[in-house]
């Protein structure tokens, strides 16, 4: 949070709780001041049981249930995303009174780990219509938002997308709509060195396309990162559950694997760092092996590492995982009867006392 405000200080978080909705982590980050990005019912729901005002929440899925939608409407969660003639007659039918961000696709966003640009955002042709027909419907669009998708490597996306989003807000202004004042720059940041030239890219863009909106009434910047707050907040360890030895290399099934907290399109294996707990096996200066480590399902693609150089493990030795609270269990399903609900989280703190 401190990175964050020293670097970004003028734009307003919305923590993505798609990324981890433990509830001590959501409770830490609203003590902290955070606002939040949800995506349901359900993840509005997480977020009211800390007490969190209905003004702290940004709906940001841009396809919505109606369900959903007549629910937010009910308590009060007024921001929310689109980017199609179809969610804005939803919009209207179902939450009137909806103040609206149009999402526009980031321009050559293939520098993300993951682009959202297939699935989300209006394309630069399609924005003049999409606020038109909002416009013609009584709907308010107070701004536009964009997304990186997952792990931005290079920091001029965000300066292309700034660009990209001006062009939007002068697009309204040529249709004389209400004058929008909403800037949301999305997610696609990871906590390293990249993070520091992304914050310097991005403040230079506003103040260069957003030079006539300088004040904070004129433009309120907003910004939905996940993994930057929670990767490295959370460790997870895992079981040695079974073991086979072939050779020189060594195979384990631990107590976790792909359909948990290692959910192959969600987390970012890049981040891994194993070390092991020994518990029936101290260390004492033994070689390594090329090990294996296998989850606990009966799907043969439930492999979470392999060819890792690992000391010998026996049955209930442990395997540490760290930067594991980003798109870890809150990915995790229930199959093959592994329930990764059922998987603890212990709290861990130091006192401000010493």
């Amino acid at each position: 949070m401190e990175k964050w405000s020293h670097c970004l200080p003028n734009v307003q978080l919305f923590f993505a709780v798609k990324c981890n909705h433990e509830p001590a982590f959501i409770a830490a980050l609203a003590t902290l001041g955070a606002s939040f990005d949800c995506a349901s019912k359900a993840e509005i729901e997480a977020v009211f049981a800390h007490g969190v005002s209905p003004t702290r929440i940004v709906y940001a899925n841009p396809c919505k249930g109606e369900y959903h939608l007549r629910y937010a409407a009910g308590v009060g969660v007024d921001l929310a995303t689109f980017d199609s003639m179809d969610e804005v007659d939803k919009i209207k039918r179902c939450h009137p009174k909806c103040s609206l961000l149009l999402r526009i696709a980031v321009p050559n966003d293939k520098s993300s780990w993951r682009s959202f640009g297939t699935k989300f955002g209006a394309l630069p042709e399609e924005v003049a219509s999409l606020l038109r027909h909002a416009h013609k419907l009584g709907l308010r669009v107070v701004g536009i938002s964009f997304h990186m998708g997952s792990k931005a490597s290079e920091s001029q996306v965000y300066c292309r997308a700034i660009a990209a989003a001006r062009a939007a807000f002068d697009v309204a202004d040529e249709l004389k709509m209400p004058k929008m004042h909403v800037l949301d720059i999305g997610g696609g940041f990871k906590a390293n060195q990249l993070f520091d030239e992304i914050a310097k890219t991005i403040n230079v863009a506003i103040k260069h396309y957003f030079s006539d909106h300088q004040s904070d009434s004129d433009l309120k910047v907003m910004a939905e990162p996940g993994r930057f707050f929670a990767e490295t907040a959370f460790t997870m360890v895992a079981n040695v559950m079974g073991k086979r030895v072939r050779g020189e290399k060594r195979e384990y099934w631990i107590s976790d694997g792909i359909y948990g907290s290692f959910n192959l399109p969600a987390y970012d294996k890049s981040s891994m760092q194993i070390s092991p707990l020994q518990i029936l096996s101290p260390h004492q200066n033994q070689g390594t092996y090329s090990s294996t480590g296998f989850g606990p399902t009966c799907d043969s693609l439930d492999t979470v590492v392999a060819d890792c150089k690992l000391p010998e493990l026996k049955l209930n030795d442990y395997l540490v995982f760290h930067n594991m609270g980003a798109y870890t269990t809150s990915a995790g399903t229930n199959f093959n009867g592994f329930c990764i609900s059922a998987i603890p989280t212990y709290l861990a703190f130091t006192s401000a006392n010493g």
